[in-house]
């Protein structure tokens, strides 16, 4: 991401989300991106999943210059790039925790019985094989978090997105899913971009940073906060 810029407009008022940010991540990386509500965080992850669509500035996800893509070819690009993990789940309701994590694969083409084992063996990784044919009313909500991660995770994308991920848990269930994080990480080599308010993800980032006002407090390339 090199020299984004995004401004909302609401009611004729310009709301400047992001003002020239910055940002390489290494594959394999955690990175937490701190701040307020309103700093821009959001707005980051949209853009960088393809969600949204910066006003200036060019944006690289596994060597897809994902700002220039055009629409019918967003859903590809996240089906086999960016996987998004939200705060309030975005799970469906009546699916069971196997029918939720093995979607994604339904939608990739792949036969239910791959799907399956696909779906089981993410589900036994974030320790909820036995919980497969829950629905979500009968989950608390870290359970539903660590479904809502394994979704993200089950196509083995390399990048995943999450935003606010601990936003309705308590400490000790947020410390779990934070390790739970780390684990994947390290089994996968997947790259992490977390934008919280969490302080628990300090201690499983490789790299913390700060975004104020739409832009980072650091360079957004190698600096520590």
């Amino acid at each position: 991401m090199s020299g984004v810029y995004k401004t909302y407009t609401y009611e004729s008022v310009s709301v400047p989300a992001l003002q020239g940010v910055d940002l390489e991540v290494g594959g394999g990386e955690i990175i937490s991106v701190f701040g307020r509500s309103g700093s821009g965080k959001s707005t980051l992850l949209n853009l960088l999943g393809g969600l949204d669509f910066p006003d200036k500035g060019e944006i690289i996800v596994e060597e897809t210059p994902v700002h220039k893509i055009k629409n019918r070819e967003l859903s590809l690009f996240r089906r086999k790039s960016v996987g998004f993990v939200f705060q309030h789940f975005n799970l469906i309701p009546y699916l069971d925790a196997l029918e939720n994590v093995s979607l994604p694969l339904k939608y990739q083409g792949i036969r239910q019985k791959i799907r399956r084992e696909k779906a089981m063996n993410i589900l036994r990784e974030v320790g909820l094989e036995d919980r497969w044919n829950f629905t979500l009313s009968h989950l608390s909500g870290g359970q539903i978090q660590r479904i809502a991660f394994a979704r993200a995770a089950v196509s083995e994308l390399a990048v995943i997105l999450a935003d606010e991920p601990t936003g309705q848990l308590d400490t000790r269930t947020s410390k779990e899913l934070a390790d739970m994080i780390r684990t994947m990480n390290v089994k996968k080599g997947q790259t992490f971009i977390i934008a919280t308010h969490d302080p628990v993800f300090k201690e499983i980032s490789h790299r913390t940073l700060m975004l104020e006002d739409g832009r980072f407090t650091t360079d957004g390339r190698g600096k520590t906060l």
